[in-house]
């Protein structure tokens, strides 16, 4: 086999798993451009622990499926059009938070002119002044 070193060797931890899952006979039959071909074919990734990981099988009259479901922190770097996704999800749930905010404030200030008795509209009401003194107060 001819690879770099010993030290590589040890690091390389595809390298490893890919020689203890192979016959020992065909250990020296790579290169190391084969293994390196084999590393990007197979993803080469190192998956780790994750904090939530649930796996599981659901049978269905005689079929059955498997699920999976990880949850972590994001190590990778996103794509360009991930980027922009995540950009307008942020700038949607911003909105919403926003928009819940400023409805609530309006919603307590409102409540407190009319607990106040203070009447801009003389004859005019929403109705939420006594919805909510009927049901709270």
């Amino acid at each position: 086999m001819d690879r770099e070193t010993t030290e590589t060797k040890q690091k390389d931890w595809f390298e490893n798993g890919l020689m203890q899952r192979l016959p020992s006979d065909m250990h020296d039959s790579f290169t190391a451009e084969q293994v390196a071909a084999l590393k990007v074919a197979f993803g080469a990734r190192k998956w780790g622990k994750h904090p939530i990981d649930l796996r599981g099988t659901i049978n269905i009259w005689s079929w059955r499926y498997y699920f999976v479901f990880l949850m972590g922190r994001n190590q990778r770097s996103l794509s360009r059009r991930e980027r922009r996704i995540s950009l307008m999800i942020k700038t949607f749930c911003l909105f919403l938070f926003l928009a819940f905010s400023t409805l609530m404030g309006l919603l307590v200030l409102y409540l407190a002119k009319s607990a106040a008795g203070i009447d801009l509209f003389p004859g005019f009401s929403l109705g939420i002044w006594g919805w909510f003194k009927g049901t709270f107060l």
